[in-house]
């Protein structure tokens, strides 16, 4: 293996008692916050108009749409987001890989931010050339961005046990969900309402705005950011261009042999990406299982950790569908009314944000009350729970997307009732796994553990793509009720082999 340059120590982190503070937290905390939260405005305020505009002027449109979108099929609309979605996740990988051996986290973000900004901008330009190459850029941005922001946080403490760091983080995801709760309300609105293409350069402008301040910001932020912690060799370096290069031109010569023998449509891109977003994890889990320097306990763990990577993929495969089959049924078939008072579709991805923001407290004390009583449901418990919360929202789609079948308007209550029953099933299963992914991961792929399973969501996602590009109708009721049943399951079956899976994760509950 190759050694890495010797670098120096990186100052210490956290901030100087004579430094001011953000609600007790570094200063450097409110940079990192207000970024993310720009960030994040801009990232769900354009996914709330990605599925609408996708379908804009075509035949599965809702009525009363406006024009001036794609005019593409409800099946393509639903395989395009899914492997959009399913790539932003992928790029994670490669993003915390630039942080880590090219650039250093500052910079990378620094960097992603442009492509952010870059790719919403392409967006409001009109055509569908642009547009790919734009939603291209945003998805790589966003990967990279996603990858370093965290570590920029965790640089302003002392170590893992300075004492404020949990509640820093705490904070820092308030601003995502700030992000998330404003966007779909402004840029939503103004995209349906006014110009699709005005609602992306809102997009852009919110990026815009957490750039400036991000950079002006940096000052307060730990030097250990600035530092490329394990930079490439040159022999490394040389490497990783040759196989770029080699990987690019494999691509060419591939779609070149295609284009001589027949028209290259949006499956032959759709397709591959979405077999990759499969393979990938795959490959990523066998190469961890069969390294044999793993201890026996860490083989056994890691053995432990894909039953739940595989259950965390059926989660978000359902889950993420409430940001576009949901969002493509809440056009067509729902009444978007509250009290007489008609609002935007893409209103309802503001659902989502509100609730975390509401429950997410609750829960976490209810489970301290349940700890303090001996009562506290194991890990295992509440990652079956979040899955079949899952299953079950989908039985409950079921109930408007029957009322629309006789012809009338479902209530938007219907929808937010799955929203809500998503939310509570999210905050069982996903801030565990999170958790648990930190306590059963190898000592080896310590840093590495997180990225892998951020690729469950990329599974999920990229399956719901191929079977949507292979022909299945995700909006139909008889796709949604085998959904909903797989899910509720594989969430007993989890429940049912609990002890087997206890086993294998050896002391960790």
């Amino acid at each position: 293996m190759a050694t890495s340059q010797t670098m120096a120590p990186a100052p210490r982190p956290g901030p100087r008692p004579t430094e001011k503070t953000f609600f007790g937290h570094p200063r450097g905390l409110a940079t990192l916050f207000m970024t993310e939260m720009w960030e994040r405005f801009s990232f769900y305020g354009m996914r709330a108009l990605l599925p609408l505009y996708l379908i804009s002027g075509g035949a599965d449109a809702a009525k009363g749409m406006q024009g001036g979108g794609l005019g593409m099929s409800v099946a393509t609309e639903a395989s395009i987001f899914a492997i959009y979605s399913a790539m932003v996740y992928l790029l994670t990988l490669p993003g915390g890989w630039f942080g880590d051996r090219v650039w250093g986290p500052r910079k990378t973000v620094t960097i992603s931010a442009l492509a952010i900004m870059a790719g919403h901008l392409l967006l409001a330009v009109p055509g569908t050339p642009t547009f790919f190459l734009g939603l291209a850029f945003v998805a790589l941005g966003s990967g990279m961005l996603k990858a370093n922001i965290s570590t920029m946080v965790g640089h302003l403490y002392d170590g893992p046990d300075d004492p404020r760091r949990d509640g820093g983080f705490t904070v820092f995801y308030m601003g995502i969900n700030l992000g998330g709760m404003f966007s779909p309300l402004i840029i939503g609105t103004v995209g349906e309402t006014v110009s699709w293409h005005l609602g992306f350069a809102l997009a852009a402008a919110g990026m815009g705005l957490g750039l400036i301040q991000f950079l002006l910001g940096t000052r307060h932020l730990s030097e250990a950011s600035n530092v490329v912690p394990k930079p490439l060799t040159a022999a490394e370096r040389k490497s990783v261009i040759v196989k770029s290069l080699l990987a690019a031109a494999a691509a060419v010569v591939f779609y070149v042999c295609v284009a001589s023998f027949t028209t290259i449509t949006d499956n032959w891109i759709l397709v591959p990406l979405s077999v990759l977003g499969i393979v990938i994890p795959v490959l990523v889990l066998i190469r961890i299982k069969r390294d044999k320097s793993l201890t026996q306990l860490e083989q056994s763990k890691m053995s432990g950790f894909i039953w739940f990577f595989v259950a965390a993929a059926i989660f978000w495969a359902i889950y993420d569908q409430g940001s576009y089959t949901m969002a493509t049924f809440a056009g067509e078939s729902a009444q978007n009314s509250f009290f007489g008072w008609d609002f935007p579709v893409s209103w309802y991805q503001s659902v989502n944000p509100v609730l975390i923001m509401a429950l997410a407290p609750v829960i976490a004390s209810g489970w301290l009350w349940l700890n303090r009583r001996g009562k506290e449901p194991s890990t295992i418990v509440k990652f079956s729970s979040g899955l079949v919360l899952a299953g079950v929202s989908f039985f409950v789609f079921l109930i408007p997307m029957t009322t629309a079948a006789h012809g009338a308007k479902a209530a938007a209550l219907w929808l937010v009732a799955i929203y809500f029953v998503q939310t509570v099933g999210e905050l069982c299963l996903s801030p565990v796994g999170l958790s648990l992914t930190t306590k059963m991961s190898p000592a080896k792929y310590a840093s590495q553990m997180m990225g892998v399973f951020f690729l469950a969501v990329t599974a999920g996602d990229s399956l719901m793509s191929l079977l949507s590009t292979g022909g299945m109708n995700l909006d139909s009721r008889g796709v949604v009720g085998v959904e909903a049943a797989v899910a509720v399951i594989a969430g007993i079956g989890i429940w049912v082999y609990r002890g087997r899976v206890q086993r294998l994760m050896g002391s960790i509950n």
